[in-house]
């Protein structure tokens, strides 16, 4: 079986995100299919500027064929254009000049995937967002299963993107909550889907005192470990934080792993670990009291799921619909709404060691029934032999025509976004390895 992959960025040193999604999944089909990565030059997501040579190399034992960006993301053009096609009305055209102006805009990996739609069994499209998988999932449709990666954001909403969830061969989930989100604003229910979600890289064996001893981390700690971002919450994390110490005068440290893009508070009880080995992030995950989760909108949490794997429990927002389901379906995290319950959460996990580790419990079993590698490489080569065995639910709609293009009748991606029902997705539990 041959297996083309496609993604925006691609390399050992861009650890999260979709992109090491899509990695971690080519290096796993790799050991059941002849798998190729196509992807661009591009290593910064928010400049998309060629950093890396075009041409093929091999990363980790994977052929991987870079193809250039046109040009490099105007935040003075994104902005204005993500603002009119947000909020306002606006025409099929305004939304894709916002995905071109967004990137990374690749007209030759564009047309090396409708090569790769001739030759490959399927073509798997990461981050249904972007200007390569929604181009890639219309010249490759009858094969193209796509890997949404999709928040509870505005971009979600556009237009243009119901025709793609409807008609691709094949979604893989990363949540019960993502999967609800588009169903609801595609009607897409007919497409095979599952939800799979994606393993990690768990070492065999953490030294929790050996990160302790190596971060001078000697008290009792929660970790953060991601972009250090507004976006990703950690503003408000910062703000409940400092709340919290000043409230209760517990001798408790917030330990940061990630790039900050805004300022870290400077406090004794704050400490930036800066960036880390992958072993060093385990080793510090396995020595904190708890992960802790900030953000309002995830596909999947990569970070919760390793926590859950060295058996930590997760501290998430409960306003993100996915962690928030997360928590409930794996019983191994607290959530909270506000500064006070986030104050009481920390207060249990610090004082009840008993709490901490029955919820760490659950939550090694969670992982290991659900995101273990066996069992998601099992998801994805279940999908590909029901491909193989049955015809397309449908064909992918075409483009309307010149003037309908043109006509500025659609809605406000914002406010249909905000029709879909929020809170965690309904589920029941299931046998081990299956859906969830």
């Amino acid at each position: 079986m041959k297996l083309a992959i496609v993604v925006q960025r691609y390399g050992t040193d861009i650890n999260g995100g979709a992109e090491l999604h899509a990695r971690y999944v080519a290096q796993h089909l790799a050991r059941h299919a002849d798998v190729r990565v196509l992807t661009t030059c591009a290593r910064d997501y928010v400049t998309w500027r060629n950093e890396v040579p075009s041409g093929e190399e091999r990363v980790n034992g994977i052929p991987v064929e870079r193809f250039p960006v046109r040009h490099e993301r105007d935040l003075r053009d994104f902005g204005p254009r993500s603002t009119h096609v947000f909020t306002r009305p606006h025409s099929l055209n305004d939304e894709l000049r916002w995905l071109e102006s967004e990137g990374p805009a690749s007209p030759t990996l564009i047309a090396r995937v409708r090569k790769a739609h001739r030759d490959s069994d399927f073509v798997l499209l990461f981050s249904a967002r972007y200007y390569q998988a929604y181009h890639g999932a219309r010249v490759a449709a009858d094969r193209a299963i796509l890997v949404p990666t999709a928040e509870r954001e505005p971009a979600v909403g556009l237009s243009m993107f119901g025709p793609i969830f409807r008609g691709v061969r094949a979604l893989m989930y990363n949540s019960h909550e993502e999967r609800a989100l588009i169903q609801g604003l595609s009607g897409n229910h007919d497409v095979p889907a599952v939800v799979v979600g994606v393993g990690s890289e768990i070492p065999a064996r953490t030294e929790p005192g050996r990160a302790r001893q190596k971060f001078g981390l000697h008290g009792p700690f929660i970790i953060y470990v991601g972009r250090i971002d507004a976006n990703k919450g950690c503003g408000e994390l910062f703000d409940y934080f400092l709340k919290y110490l000043e409230r209760s005068g517990r001798p408790l440290t917030l330990a940061l792993i990630g790039h900050p893009v805004i300022d870290i508070p400077v406090h004794p009880q704050i400490r930036h670990l800066g960036y880390v080995s992958d072993q060093d992030k385990f080793d510090a995950i396995a020595a904190s009291e708890a992960l802790i989760v900030p953000s309002y909108y995830e596909s999947l949490s990569m970070v919760a799921l390793e926590a859950w794997a060295l058996g930590r429990p997760v501290i998430a927002n409960a306003a993100c619909d996915v962690l928030l389901g997360q928590c409930l379906r794996s019983h191994a995290g607290l959530y909270y709404d506000d500064a006070l319950e986030f104050a009481g959460i920390l207060d249990a996990v610090i004082d009840d060691p008993g709490l901490a580790a029955a919820l760490g419990a659950n939550g090694r079993e969670f992982f290991a029934s659900h995101y273990s590698w066996p069992v998601v490489e099992r998801k994805y080569l279940d999908m590909f032999d029901r491909l193989t065995a049955e015809p397309a639910a449908r064909r992918m709609e075409p483009l309307p025509g010149w003037r309908a293009r043109r006509m500025r009748t659609l809605p406000a991606a914002a406010e249909v976004v905000e029709r879909i029902p929020t809170g965690p997705a309904e589920w029941r539990p299931a046998a081990r390895g299956s859906d969830q």
